[in-house]
């Protein structure tokens, strides 16, 4: 079974992550990794934080001379902002700092001082800030070193930032999203949008039907809205299925020697009955714009109870090519969780064996 952890604060000493269950055997590229980590701080509207963080991983455990034992893999990324933090997020000693104490609407500052009865909201943004997924895209990254391994593959697009269509390949090359992202930055405002995220290469059968914890859909819609501001996922039609009879929803099945089965269209989104079909999987998700305003947002104190405005952090305008990145990562940790649970192997020669049996079974010509 492949679990993990993920462990650190925004502004601790280092996000940590513990992958349990990975094949020994495995080849890892930490620079591949770090790449990934890279995609993840880039993007328009990014804010200065990731002008300081490098965001690098550091292997602890798990690895040697660049293969996996099968033991338990420990990832580090080291916080480069700690330094100017220490005072404030220190372990030991004596609190001697000013609390944070104006909740930001659309975060987790209120909610989670009531839950956990804190009254300095530091002790939840920290946590809850989205600089937890750098850890998760490490986890992702090196998950998707096996899924390659199986021979699948993940990648993301944006497609709208503000309610604009991104009409080319980077958003930051788009003169109508550069001009929406910095009028929003004027204003002291931020921004959302829409990413997709595809797979291709997925075998059918991954996932099941035969209960609701384990249909894939259900899983992969619940990694993507895991992270922080995503408020909708679709897969494949979505919500265009309301207005198209079903006639014109479904995909029609075909055989050939050559092919096996296969479709001509794709609007499941490589996913029926909670399973893989053999089509390209293919998920969307809106991230709401992000909720720290330069210009911000009427609040209440949470110890005076007075009218305030609520707190600002160092934040992004807009992050939507971030969180497509982190989208990525998660689809890889879901699909590498339902891989192994379905072809298993404590070696990768295992896993690969088993896979190549599975496809012999189902489709003999195409092997």
């Amino acid at each position: 079974m492949l679990r993990f952890l993920t462990a650190g604060e925004s502004h601790g000493p280092c996000l940590t992550a513990v992958i349990e269950g990975l094949p020994a055997g495995l080849p890892v590229d930490l620079d591949a990794i770090n790449q990934f980590l890279y995609r993840r701080r880039q993007g328009i509207g990014r804010g200065k934080r990731m002008q300081i963080e490098a965001d690098t991983v550091e292997i602890l455990s798990g690895v040697r001379f660049g293969y996996t034992l099968g033991s338990p893999v420990t990832l580090a990324i080291h916080n480069r902002d700690w330094e100017n933090w220490q005072e404030r997020m220190a372990v030991t000693g004596q609190f001697d700092c000013d609390a944070v104490t104006a909740p930001r609407p659309g975060h987790a500052d209120l909610a989670g001082v009531l839950k956990y009865g804190s009254e300095d909201i530091r002790d939840i943004l920290e946590r809850a800030s989205a600089r937890e997924t750098a850890a998760r895209t490490a986890v992702g990254a090196l998950l998707s070193q096996l899924l390659a391994q199986c021979g699948i593959t993940i990648m993301s697009t944006v497609s709208e930032i503000g309610g604009v269509t991104v009409s080319t390949e980077q958003p930051e090359d788009d003169p109508n999203i550069r001009a929406v992202v910095e009028a929003a930055q004027r204003r002291g405002d931020t921004l959302g949008g829409v990413f997709a995220v595809s797979v291709v290469g997925a075998p059918p059968g991954l996932g099941s039907h035969v209960h609701w914890d384990r249909r894939l859909d259900g899983r992969l819609a619940g990694a993507l809205m895991s992270i922080p501001a995503i408020k909708g996922v679709e897969i494949g039609a979505g919500f265009g299925y309301s207005g198209i009879p079903g006639s014109m929803a479904h995909d029609e099945i075909f055989y050939s020697s050559a092919k096996g089965y296969y479709r001509t269209t794709n609007h499941a989104g490589g996913l029926e009955g909670g399973m893989t079909n053999g089509a390209d999987i293919q998920v969307r998700a809106v991230m709401k714009p992000i909720p720290t305003l330069m210009a911000p947002l009427a609040s209440v104190d949470i110890i005076s109870h007075e009218a305030i405005t609520a707190n600002t952090e160092r934040s992004d305008v807009c992050a939507v090519q971030a969180a497509a990145v982190v989208g990525e990562a998660v689809t890889a940790i879901v699909l590498a969780e339902v891989l192994l649970e379905k072809f298993g192997g404590d070696h990768i020669n295992d896993l690969l064996a088993a896979m190549k049996h599975y496809r012999q079974r189902i489709a003999p010509e195409q092997v």
